[in-house]
């Protein structure tokens, strides 16, 4: 019982800290105001500094301590200021974090000063661009890309809020039926929530990546391929259905990260290779059968409107085996294939 309580309390406590993860803004000064008092502050150091020797050199041949011990103070404390400065593009936000502690975001565009406290971002080892996974050699160049590059930083925990693109590579995947089909889709998202892009998962952008292949992969394979049975939803036939649960279940995936999806798609969707003959194979015997379902059904149309229109207007008076002949006949020249030589009967009916 101790434990179960141990374990609600643990779980409220988690929940508790992912619900803090919420942005909030924050106002910060605007650095064209600070800067011009910083500047002075920097000059004034130097100037008083100056006097204090200059002065005490007239007096008693040494400095005015309360001077000089004030003005190299104030430089420092005006050369630390200077790290508060920070520009915003349109689009962009910028994490303030003071140690340890999540303060809000700086959503603003144009150029601010905050705490010069405030943290740059944590590092992370630094990944090389344009590499293929599953290629040794690159593998082996982003090793050495890593190496040499060492760690990036989060630029002074800038996030970009801009629309980005994320193309999947072609993923093989099981369908509804079983058969294997190779599937890629491309997502439009970016940040809505910075704070949870930026303490709520360990890298973002990877995160993206990996729950958009997650997500491609389950949709897949709750959807058949193609001919489902009667109102059925496919792959194939319902792109719209199927791209608008793709993107109702990346948001679910990735509102932790604090993404907004804004649209998903798919960009291919074809058969795997193994398969790929068999099932066209397949897809003409169907494509022949329903043609030849719709020639039958307008053959019995025709022949079935000539006996109406026969015994309508009494143009001939036909008994059932006549009549069978005649539709046996009819059905032959509608539904055959091979060009139909005409017989011509010089008789009657039954010679």
């Amino acid at each position: 019982m101790t434990l179960n309580n141990n374990d609600n309390m643990n779980s409220e406590n988690s929940t508790m800290n992912r619900e803090m993860n919420r942005e909030r803004t924050l106002k910060v000064f605007n650095g064209w105001v600070m800067l011009p008092i910083v500047l002075f502050l920097l000059l004034g150091a130097i100037a008083l500094f100056i006097y204090s020797i200059v002065a005490g050199a007239h007096g008693k041949d040494e400095p005015i301590w309360s001077f000089f011990v004030t003005a190299i103070l104030v430089e420092i404390a005006a050369i630390v200021m200077c790290a508060g400065f920070f520009a915003l593009q349109p689009n962009e936000a910028r994490v303030l974090v003071l140690f340890g502690q999540y303060k809000g975001t700086a959503r603003d565009p144009g150029f601010h000063w905050g705490n010069p406290f405030y943290s740059n971002g944590p590092s992370q080892p630094g990944m090389a661009t344009g590499q293929t996974p599953g290629s040794e050699a690159n593998a082996v160049a982003g090793k050495l890309a890593v190496a040499l590059r060492g760690f990036k930083k989060l630029s002074r925990f800038k996030f970009s809020l801009r629309s980005r693109n994320f193309n999947s590579e072609k993923l093989k995947v099981n369908d509804k039926r079983g058969n294997p089909v190779e599937i890629a889709a491309v997502v439009v998202w970016r940040v809505q929530d910075t704070a949870q892009a930026a303490f709520d998962v360990d890298d973002y952008e990877n995160y993206v990546r990996v729950q958009s292949e997650s997500a491609v992969r389950h949709v897949a394979s709750a959807y058949a391929y193609d001919y489902g049975e009667e109102h059925e939803v496919t792959l194939r036939s319902g792109m719209e259905e199927v791209s608008q649960a793709l993107k109702q279940e990346l948001q679910a995936r990735l509102n932790r990260a604090g993404v907004l999806v804004e649209e998903a798609r798919l960009t291919h969707l074809a058969y795997a290779p193994e398969i790929a003959q068999a099932m066209l194979r397949r897809q003409q015997a169907e494509a022949v059968i329903a043609a030849r379902q719709k020639i039958v059904r307008g053959a019995v149309s025709m022949v079935a409107m000539a006996l109406k229109e026969l015994a309508e207007q009494g143009v001939v008076q036909l008994d059932d085996d006549r009549r069978a002949a005649m539709v046996s006949n009819l059905m032959v020249v509608l539904c055959g294939e091979a060009e139909v030589h005409p017989v011509v009967n010089t008789g009657t009916l039954y010679t």
